[in-house]
């Protein structure tokens, strides 16, 4: 079977977004690239200060509500979409349920190909980079590093505490099937 969606789960700062960059690059056929930021820029700036939708702790912890949570799964639901359509996506997720934010993606995607794919990197070394990126709330990095892979199951695992992005990439393209 053609694998149809890459889920990429690791920590913000870990560096999802930059491995799927270097995906679209390597990969041969043309692959869609969404991350759960583009989810967060896309709602009302109301949202995103607030206990309905999300809020982002002074101590870098992430908090959903409601409104947030209900937008969350119509944009699963369609990214599922996409894919049965016949587009090729990868998805840059941070697992804040660890294993439960997988079923979710798991139910949303049932019957379609997925390669699942941790990406891991040291806590300190995404703490500098946060703090360089300059738009993350500061402890963030620190508080996910972990939390987002407990009890997830992977087919592959990356870590870009010492391994480029477009080499993580190589590695996720040998295991996606044709």
């Amino acid at each position: 079977m053609t694998t149809q969606v890459i889920v990429l789960n690791g920590g913000s700062s870990s560096g999802k977004s930059g491995i799927a960059r270097c995906l679209q690059a390597v990969l041969p056929d043309p692959w869609l690239a969404f991350s759960v930021d583009d989810l967060v820029d896309a709602m009302p700036a109301a949202m995103r200060a607030s206990e309905e939708g999300i809020e982002f702790a002074p101590d870098g912890q992430v908090i959903v509500g409601p409104e947030f949570r209900a937008l969350d799964e119509a944009w699963t639901a369609g990214i599922a979409a996409m894919a049965r359509a016949g587009a090729r996506i990868v998805v840059d997720d941070v697992f804040l349920g660890g294993a439960g934010s997988q079923q979710r993606w798991e139910k949303a995607l049932a019957g379609l190909d997925v390669l699942w794919v941790g990406v891991r990197c040291d806590s300190e070394v995404a703490a500098g980079r946060e703090i360089a990126r300059g738009d993350r709330t500061e402890g963030m990095a620190a508080l996910q590093a972990e939390v987002v892979h407990e009890g997830v199951v992977y087919d592959l695992v990356v870590d870009t505490t010492h391994t480029e992005s477009l080499e993580c990439a190589r590695q996720i393209a040998g295991r996606v099937r044709q």
